[in-house]
C-alpha cells in the first residue's frame, strides 16, 4: 500500500485533523441542541388540549429529526474513522481499495473515505 501522507504535507494533514474535530464538535453539538429543543417544545405545550394535527405534525418533525440523526450519526463515524486514518498514517487511502484520495476530494470532504466512484457505488448498492 503507497504511503499517501506522503503526498500529503503534514500541514496539510493537520489542518484537516482540525477541521474534521470542529466538524465532529459541530455535529455532536446539533444533536444535543435538537434533543433540547424537543424536550422544551413538549414541557411547553404539555399542559394544552391535544389536537390530531398537532400529532400529525409532531410525527413529521419526528421522521424529520430521525433522518437528521441518521446522517449525523453516519457523518460522526466518517469523521471518527478520518481522523483514526491520520492516526495509522492512512489518511487519503481509500478504506475500500487502498486507492489514493485525490486531494480535491480530501479538501471538500475532509471526512471521505472512500474514492467518488466507491462512494457511488456504496450509495448505489
Amino acid at each position: 500500500m503507497p504511503d499517501q501522507q506522503g503526498d500529503l504535507s503534514e500541514a496539510f494533514i493537520a489542518q484537516q485533523r482540525t477541521r474534521l474535530e470542529a466538524m465532529r464538535r459541530e455535529l455532536l453539538g446539533g444533536e444535543e441542541n435538537t434533543i433540547a429543543d424537543e424536550r422544551t417544545s413538549q414541557e411547553k405545550h404539555d399542559d394544552e388540549a391535544v389536537e390530531f394535527e398537532d400529532d400529525a405534525q409532531n410525527m413529521a418533525q419526528d421522521e424529520i429529526n430521525q433522518s437528521l440523526r441518521n446522517v449525523n450519526e453516519h457523518r460522526i463515524g466518517d469523521i471518527l474513522r478520518a481522523l483514526q486514518k491520520i492516526s495509522e498514517g492512512t489518511y487519503g487511502l481509500s478504506d475500500e481499495s487502498g486507492d489514493p484520495i485525490p486531494k480535491a476530494r480530501l479538501e471538500a470532504m475532509p471526512e471521505a473515505i472512500y474514492t467518488v466512484a466507491e462512494q457511488g457505488r456504496r450509495e448505489a448498492g
